[in-house]
């Protein structure tokens, strides 16, 4: 089972990763969505959020834009990254995400890794 997170802002996939109201967690198992909640992590510095995440279960994110210094902390959690994501509703994400049709900015990559 698949345990996919994704940071809400206005709604929409949050432009930065940890400037969220809150994260749309969806349970995936055998290709269908099988529950999806919402999550609130206790207020703390950023750096935390993987390891939280690592708590929750979570096996992937999708985010936007990320600190590369948090990218790090997300592998030693063993957490999946899909970085770059256009901004969108996160159902919409989800349905991307399953089909295999998440696309990354090659700019946002960029500056991401420089």
């Amino acid at each position: 089972m698949k345990r996919v997170a994704i940071p809400v802002a206005k709604d929409m996939l949050s432009k930065n990763f940890g400037q969220c109201n809150y994260y749309k967690i969806y349970d995936i198992d055998d290709g269908s969505i099988k529950s999806d909640s919402v999550e609130v992590p206790p207020r703390q510095d950023m750096l935390n959020l993987p390891m939280w995440a690592a708590q929750q279960g979570i096996t992937d994110v999708i985010v936007h834009k990320i600190d590369k210094k948090i990218i790090t902390l997300f592998a030693v959690n063993k957490i999946n990254l899909f970085v770059g994501v256009a901004v969108n509703f996160p159902g919409i994400l989800i349905e991307d995400y399953m089909n295999g049709n998440l696309k990354s900015s090659e700019q946002i990559i960029k500056e991401i890794t420089e």
